[in-house]
This record gives C-alpha cells, sequence and structure tokens, in this order.
C-alpha cells in the first residue's frame, strides 16, 4: 500500500512539473526582449522590414498674420481739421485714387481763401510800385529809404502769396482755378491710393482735428505674411525658402509663399519677424487675419521605417528588433520628420541598422505579449 502512495505521488509531481515547465516555454521574457513560441507567433501576425536611407525633410510649424508694407496702408487725416459733412465710406468698399470719398467744410477754408486772393490782388498792385520806385531811386528822383520799403513790400507779399497757395493745396484746393466767385465753405478729401477701406472713425457732423485719422486705405496688392520665427530655428532659414500657409479657420486652402526678408530684431519672446511674399493674390486674404506657415527645414538622408513600427511605451517611443525568428529586442528611439508614412529615426544606443530586420506591423501586440506577465 505504502509503495502505489509513493508511485502515486511520484506521478502526481512530475505531472505539475510538466505543466509548469509548459507554462514557462510559453512566453520567455527579459528587460527588453521577448521570444514567443511557434503558435504565439502564427496568432501574432507579425510582419518584419528593414529600416531604409532616405532624404527626408523636416517641417517648422509657425505662426503669423497677413501684413502690409507702409507705402500700401495709409491712414487719412486732414491738415487743416473741421467739420465731415458727407461721406459714404464702409469698411470693406473699394475706392480708386484721387476718387472723392467725403466733404470736409469750415469757416477757416473761407478764411485761407479769403486771404490767398486778398494777397494775390495786392501782388498786383505791389509789383507796379517796386518797378516804379526802382526806376525812380535810379534816375535819384526818389531817396533809398522809398524804394528799399517798396522793396521789401513786395518780397513780403509774395511770400504770403505763395503760403497760401500751398494750404490751398494742402486742402485740395487749386489756387491758379480760384477766384472772388468760386470761394466754398467745403472741399473734398480724395483717396490718395487704390484700395479698400479698412476703417472708418468719424460720423457725419464730428470735428475732426489735424491728428485724428478719419479713414484707413489698404491696397491690398503686395500684401504678404508676417511669420514669428524664434532665434533657436531662425539659422534654419535663408531668402527664397519655400513656405506653405494656411488660415487657422480653413486649413485645407493651401498659400504658396517665399521668403523675402529676414529680421534683424529679437522681440521679447526671443521671435524674429520673417516676411514671406504670397505666390499668387487672393482677395480673402486681408490684414490682420491669423495664419498658420509651415517651412522645410532639412534634407538630408537618415534612416527611416514605417510609422506602424514605432511603439509608445511610459513616455518613450521604442521599436522591436528582431534577433532571430522568435526572438524580439525592444529599443529606444527617438523619432524625427514624419512623411508620406515614414518616420524619422536616431538610435538612443550603439545598434547597427544595417541588413537588421524590424517589427514593422503588430509592434503593438508584441508590446503587450511582453508587458502583459498574465
Amino acid at each position: 500500500m505504502k509503495q502505489l502512495f509513493y508511485i502515486s505521488f511520484c506521478v502526481l509531481l512530475a505531472a505539475c512539473g510538466s505543466k509548469e515547465t509548459e507554462k514557462k516555454e510559453t512566453v520567455t521574457k527579459t528587460d527588453n526582449t521577448v521570444t514567443l513560441t511557434d503558435a504565439q507567433l502564427k496568432n501574432a501576425n507579425l510582419q518584419t522590414g528593414n529600416a531604409e536611407r532616405k532624404r527626408v525633410s523636416s517641417l517648422l510649424k509657425v505662426n503669423g498674420q497677413i501684413d502690409v508694407p507702409p507705402q500700401n496702408l495709409v491712414s487719412i487725416s486732414f491738415p487743416l481739421g473741421g467739420y465731415l459733412k458727407s461721406t459714404k465710406l464702409l469698411p470693406g468698399m473699394q475706392v480708386s485714387k484721387s476718387e472723392p470719398i467725403a466733404v470736409m467744410e469750415d469757416q477757416q477754408y473761407i478764411q485761407l481763401q479769403q486771404d490767398y486772393l486778398s494777397a494775390k490782388a495786392k501782388q498786383t498792385y505791389l509789383e507796379h510800385d517796386y518797378n516804379r520806385q526802382k526806376e525812380l531811386n535810379q534816375s535819384k528822383a526818389s531817396s533809398d529809404k522809398v524804394f528799399q520799403q517798396s522793396e521789401a513790400d513786395y518780397k513780403c507779399n509774395s511770400i504770403n502769396v505763395k503760403a497760401f497757395a500751398e494750404k490751398l493745396r494742402l486742402i485740395g484746393i487749386i489756387p491758379e482755378s480760384l477766384n472772388e466767385n468760386s470761394i466754398s465753405r467745403s472741399v473734398n478729401v480724395y483717396a490718395p491710393i487704390t484700395g479698400f477701406v479698412s476703417k472708418v472713425n468719424v460720423n457725419i457732423g464730428k470735428y475732426v482735428n489735424p491728428v485724428d485719422v478719419l479713414f484707413e486705405i489698404v491696397n491690398p496688392s503686395d500684401i504678404h505674411l508676417r511669420l514669428a520665427v524664434f532665434e533657436k530655428d531662425i539659422n534654419q532659414l535663408s531668402v527664397g525658402q519655400k513656405v506653405v500657409a494656411y488660415a487657422a479657420n480653413n486649413p485645407d486652402k493651401k498659400y504658396d509663399c517665399e521668403i523675402i526678408l529676414i529680421g534683424k530684431d529679437i522681440a521679447i519672446d526671443r521671435s524674429i519677424d520673417v516676411h514671406c511674399h504670397f505666390k499668387q493674390f487672393d482677395k480673402s486674404l486681408v490684414p490682420g487675419m491669423y495664419m498658420i506657415g509651415t517651412i522645410e527645414v532639412q534634407n538630408k538622408e537618415d534612416w527611416v521605417i514605417p510609422e506602424d513600427a514605432v511603439v509608445r511605451y511610459e513616455n518613450k517611443t521604442l521599436v522591436f528588433l528582431v534577433n532571430s525568428q522568435n526572438q524580439f529586442e525592444l529599443i529606444p528611439v527617438i523619432t524625427g520628420a514624419v512623411e508620406n508614412g515614414f518616420v524619422q529615426i536616431n538610435l538612443e544606443s550603439d545598434y547597427d541598422l544595417n541588413n537588421k530586420s524590424i517589427v514593422i506591423k503588430n509592434a503593438y501586440t508584441l508590446l503587450m505579449k511582453m508587458k502583459n506577465t498574465d
């Protein structure tokens, strides 16, 4: 009886040992390697391949906005001030150069026209008197004092005539066409450039000072994109470099640009202005519009693998190297640019990727088998 019990115990112990051995042979792991059985390898449906050497370019994404050069943005004020009598301008309206855009009126316009015409009329008398005193003085029929006084009056009045004429031109009145029958209390304000109205700061009946801005007009024919690039990236840029821009609210609409100027002044946030010219003008682009620009800043040959080959675990990016048919090694990598389904990688350790196979499909399945002890 004792012999029978001993044999049964040995058989049971052998069976338990066989099951434990079988369980251990299912998955063999170390900290960074995993070995699968043939059955598990078949179920995992892994696909392997080699890393490739390709020319890749990284994209620099920066923010900016639509801008216009100073000569294409005009703030309109009126040099002498006055009351706004009428205007039909609204933001967004198109105007042409020299087109009347508003009417101003004030009593000082009347006074200026009166002073000019009075000085001009007096000029004729003073000119004749000057010439007469000049002849008399040459024959000593009049004293030098009288001649000098006549000369001074004539020249002073000439200065007044020219000064009043320039003031009239300043408010849009042509002096040569002005006479006593054309004096007006109102004058026109003309558009200095062709473009569209961006701002209207006044209303009818309001008194404006010479320093007040009535309207702002933008000529959009030379608008450009102003990007803010941080100083750490500025060395990767150069004049002539291509830029693709899009509006934040319409990312599907792309605009091709080219860098025309790189600023030399660093802002408080350590950014530098980079100015880009649009290859083709679009009326939907207006000054101040927020834009995003992407710039290709690198184009070199490097190791690339399919995006599916990269796994992320505990804030690390990793790939599986194939050590043998059933054994795989997990190694950390540094990822770079992503282009056409491939990702640029740099190895953190001294691994040689030449003729080295990696898992390029279902890598996450392998990671789950490696990390899941159950």
